[in-house]
C-alpha cells in the first residue's frame, strides 16, 4: 500500500493533469512504442515550435485526469504506452504533427489512439481525418486568397472600363 505522501504527490499530478486538459483547445493520445530516440528527439522539436506539450503519462493519471475533466469516453484507449499532445490554443496542430509523424514513420508501432477538442471525443480515425485539416494560418491564407481573386478581376474590370471612356472622365 502506498504511504500518505505517494498518494498526495499522486493526486496533486492528477489535479495538474485535469487543469492542463480543461484548459487545452485540444490533445491527441499516441502509442510511441518503438520508435528511435533520433525520431522521438525530431518529433519532440517540432511539437515545441509548434507551442505543443507533448510528454508521455502514466495511463492510470491519465484515466483519472480524463474523468475528472469530463472525457471519460476517451479512457477506453489508455493502454500499453501513452503519450499525451496538447495544445493550448491551435486546435488541429497535435493531430497535424503526429498524424505527419505517423505516415513519415517507416513503424508500425507508433500509432494515433484518440483525440480530442474541447469537449469532443475522436476516434482513431477521426485524429486520422483532423490531422488532413491545414493549420489555422494556412486556412485564413486560402480564404484571403479566394477573396482576393474575385477582387483583382473587378479592379481590372472597372480600370478597363475606365480606360476606355478616356480615363480622365471615370
Amino acid at each position: 500500500m502506498p504511504s500518505e505522501k505517494t498518494l498526495l504527490a499522486k493526486q496533486e499530478r492528477v489535479n495538474e493533469l485535469t487543469e492542463l486538459i480543461k484548459n487545452s483547445a485540444a490533445g491527441v493520445l499516441v502509442s510511441y512504442e518503438g520508435i528511435t530516440v533520433e525520431e522521438d528527439t525530431k518529433l519532440r522539436k517540432e511539437m515545441r515550435e509548434a507551442g505543443v506539450k507533448y510528454f508521455v503519462e502514466k495511463n492510470t493519471m491519465l484515466r483519472f485526469a480524463f474523468k475528472n475533466a469530463g472525457l471519460d469516453d476517451i479512457t477506453g484507449v489508455l493502454e500499453g504506452t501513452t503519450a499525451i499532445a496538447i495544445s493550448d490554443d491551435d486546435q488541429t496542430a497535435p493531430a497535424r504533427i503526429l498524424g505527419k509523424f505517423a505516415e513519415d514513420t517507416d513503424n508500425e508501432k507508433f500509432k494515433l489512439k484518440a483525440g480530442y477538442i474541447g469537449s469532443e471525443v475522436y476516434d482513431e480515425a477521426g485524429v486520422n481525418a483532423l490531422s488532413k485539416i491545414p493549420s489555422r494560418d494556412t486556412l485564413l491564407a486560402m480564404l484571403v486568397g479566394s477573396l482576393q481573386g474575385p477582387m483583382q478581376k473587378l479592379a481590372a474590370t472597372l480600370q478597363a472600363l475606365a480606360d476606355k471612356e478616356g480615363g480622365d472622365a471615370a
